[in-house]
């Protein structure tokens, strides 16, 4: 299928348990989402993403862009001033960002990773 929707991203139920985020000081954030693949470029990933408010490192080494549908926070990257972050935002990501996200309200968001 050339075209894939997902009806109302924002409301979304039943979103598959990811687990927690990827450091052992983040155990108490759980995160979930829901991974679609377009036929033919199967190397990119893609989806809704949501996590619980907390603290944690981004581990994610290739470029992503994001669009934030609900939550609130700042991502820090790494020697850089941080950058703050609300429902309606779009965030660009070089590949190799390092930083900390900072989620004050359970975020939802859209990315893709390329």
């Amino acid at each position: 299928m050339n075209v894939q929707k997902i009806q109302q991203s924002i409301a979304v139920q039943d979103l598959e348990d990811w687990g927690t985020a990827g450091t052992p000081d983040a155990r108490s954030i759980r995160v979930s989402g829901l991974q679609k693949v377009i036929p033919g470029t199967e190397s990119i990933d893609t989806g809704l993403f949501e996590c619980t408010s907390g603290t944690y490192r981004r581990s994610v080494k290739e470029a992503e862009v994001m669009h934030i549908l609900s939550g609130s926070g700042r991502f820090t990257p790494d020697g850089e001033a941080a950058v703050h972050f609300r429902g309606g935002d779009t965030l660009f990501f070089a590949a190799n960002t390092e930083g900390t996200w900072e989620v004050d309200e359970t975020m939802r968001k859209v990315y893709v990773i390329l």
